[in-house]
């Protein structure tokens, strides 16, 4: 058995697991990022929801400052 072809090839196989690992990473990471801005895990509704349960009725202005608010920590 030739070990130093062996480790070429273990050394190629690991390689290629963490290059896979990164490029993976990468690339659900942009996808993520692209679904969340479609689709805010957060709407109008749901604050104004969240607001009236807490007992005080909201603004528009007050709904308005929260989205823009969840906008700016979502990028």
């Amino acid at each position: 058995m030739d070990w130093g072809a062996f480790l070429i090839d273990l050394l190629k196989i690991l390689g290629g697991f963490i290059a896979g690992a990164i490029a993976g990473f990468f690339i659900a990471r942009t996808y993520m990022k692209k679904y969340m801005k479609k689709n805010p895990p957060i709407n109008e509704q749901m604050i104004k929801a969240m607001m009236t349960g807490m007992g005080r009725t909201p603004s528009q202005k007050q709904v308005n400052q929260m989205m823009k608010t969840m906008a700016k920590y979502m990028d």
